[in-house]
């Protein structure tokens, strides 16, 4: 099981998760993305390409040693795991508000605005559950909103070549990914199986929110029943 955390977070995010998969046997490679854990400044340099290297090894050295690989990922980490499946033959997919598409329409300015503008104040810990936090960066650096806009064109134009099956865990209420996130993925991915879970108790970062738990069995549940059918 490759696990892959959001932009501007870390490990912190999907810890409790790939714990649990961990407890219920999977094998778990959850990488820390380049740029991230250090500070803000330092993923501002950080081309998306390194990103998605540093998942796809998680990924390939997986196949070293397990007959199924799967990947899952939260947000950009959704992104991430959808572009290995694209180029590779993962087992399954299962992603928890995958972005794909920004709720600030200014992000498509930002290949300028990264010239004036080095940081907006952070996007991170979007949870309802009280007095929880993913400690993701304080500010979020433009240039490294370039990258992921990058990321997620790329990403799109790959979706219909995912046939793995999938399942899409969608909180109702998410104040960082937009509703047209999960519309271009149910529309362009060519999977036939594709599952979408509303989560009704959680905002963005639900993997660590109200409905963790929901997450964590459903998603042990769809990985199961995925190898069982192989």
């Amino acid at each position: 099981m490759a696990v892959c955390h959001g932009f501007t977070g870390s490990p912190v995010s999907m810890q409790d998760w790939s714990e649990d998969l961990a407890r219920a046997g999977f094998a778990v490679n959850m990488p820390l993305l380049a740029g991230h854990g250090t500070t803000w400044q330092e993923l501002a340099k950080t081309p998306w390409q390194h990103w998605y290297r540093d998942f796809e090894a998680a990924y390939l050295e997986l196949t070293q040693r397990c007959d199924a690989v799967f990947v899952a990922g939260m947000s950009m980490g959704g992104a991430l795991s959808l572009r290995v499946a694209a180029l590779h033959p993962v087992a399954g997919i299962a992603v928890v508000n995958p972005g794909l598409t920004f709720n600030d329409k200014r992000a498509k300015y930002s290949g300028l605005l990264k010239h004036v503008l080095k940081s907006v104040p952070a996007i991170g810990n979007d949870i309802k559950k009280p007095g929880v936090t993913e400690g993701a960066y304080d500010r979020t650096p433009i240039a490294a909103v370039h990258q992921l806009s990058q990321l997620f064109t790329d990403t799109i134009s790959l979706l219909p070549r995912i046939t793995a099956p999938a399942i899409v865990f969608r909180s109702s209420v998410d104040n960082v990914v937009p509703d047209s996130s999960i519309d271009v993925l149910m529309a362009n991915i060519g999977s036939r199986d594709v599952q979408l879970v509303p989560l009704n108790n959680s905002y963005h970062v639900a993997t660590m929110d109200n409905d963790a738990p929901q997450i964590f069995s459903q998603s042990a549940d769809f990985f199961r029943r995925t190898i069982n059918a192989i």
